[in-house]
């Protein structure tokens, strides 16, 4: 088989290896893959930035075709889970919250010390393979993470909302703001593009664009930029998913301290995915407008160019490696 290697030990060592052939488990499924979505994640693994265990194949947004395995038909398309419990167990891992892991121990796949996606064959135990039902079922992995930050909001929400500020015009600001609409809120989405594709992708959704950061007392941080969180801090509910750089910003925490307490603030951090939450993500995806989510996908690379699809060019929103 052929797959995306990459030393983590070393920047810039991405390349195209042949690899031998997976041979599946009893409990696996043996998967062709079909195309992997590119991330910031991946862009600061191949930079030598994040990651370990050593060589590993990368990509962690996948989609495949069932060759064979228990639980689905063979041709049908799938994603797998990202992430699995560390063997200690932690007291999340321990009850099946593994993406909660509390003491680091976990691994991911094309992240943190297992092979990733990111091959012309791959397997997956079938209890961490999810069907969908499209080509942009590769945005599945992205929408767990979002379908989380939701359901977090669902418990920690102290008063009922019907409306929502997604700050961030990338993929993971775009899905939360779906969701949003699909859940019949008044959605609005700040981003500081002013033309390209992020504008009418957030108005073909029904939600209203701001090149302007509007007052909304519940808000899904899809940027990770430190100085807008920063001034997010006062809102009621603040979602933080963006992961941001390492920029020092001036914060005034006594006035953000009591602004939080004044009013019963709430700001808390997700990322990652359980099983569940790739379920939903699926059905979300099926919900949703396939020209819209297609939409999103603004470039689509073949193998043979991977290096390209780890480039950061104007007016991307979701890059994706086809593998086949």
């Amino acid at each position: 088989m052929r797959a995306l290697t990459v030393d983590l030990a070393r920047a810039g060592s991405l390349s195209l290896t042949e690899l031998p052939d997976p041979v599946p488990g009893p409990e696996e499924l043996l998967v062709e893959g079909v195309a992997i979505g590119i991330c910031g994640t991946d862009r600061e693994i191949v930079r030598g930035e994040f990651g370990t265990g050593g060589t590993l194949v990368i990509g962690h947004e996948s989609l495949g075709r069932v060759i064979s395995g228990p639980g689905f038909e063979p041709g049908s398309l799938v994603a797998g889970v990202v992430r699995r419990p560390d063997p200690v167990p932690c007291a999340a891992c321990a009850r099946g919250e593994f993406d909660d892991c509390r003491n680091g121990r976990y691994t991911e796949r094309g992240i943190t010390g297992i092979d990733g996606y990111g091959s012309t064959l791959w397997t997956v135990p079938a209890a961490y393979a999810v069907g969908v039902g499209s080509s942009t079922g590769v945005l599945v992995e992205p929408a767990s993470v979002v379908v989380k930050a939701w359901e977090r909001l669902d418990r920690l929400a102290l008063f009922p909302f019907d409306s929502v500020l997604v700050t961030g015009a990338g993929p993971i600001g775009l899905l939360a703001a779906l969701i949003g609409v699909q859940r019949g809120l008044d959605v609005h989405v700040f981003d500081l593009a002013s033309s390209g594709p992020k504008p009418d992708l957030v108005e073909s959704l029904g939600a209203t664009y701001h090149r302007e950061l509007p007052d909304h007392r519940v808000v899904i941080e899809a940027t990770g930029a430190p100085k807008l969180v920063a001034q997010l801090l006062g809102r009621d509910l603040v979602c933080l998913t963006g992961v941001p750089s390492t920029e020092v910003v001036p914060v005034d925490l006594g006035q953000a301290n009591r602004d939080m307490v004044l009013r019963n603030g709430i700001v808390f951090g997700t990322v990652n995915a359980n099983v569940r939450h790739y379920q939903e993500a699926s059905a979300v995806l099926e919900r949703a407008d396939d020209a819209w989510l297609s939409a999103m996908i603004t470039r689509r690379v073949p193998l043979e160019s991977y290096a390209e699809a780890f480039e950061q060019r104007p007016g991307d929103v979701k890059v994706v490696l086809e593998l086949g």
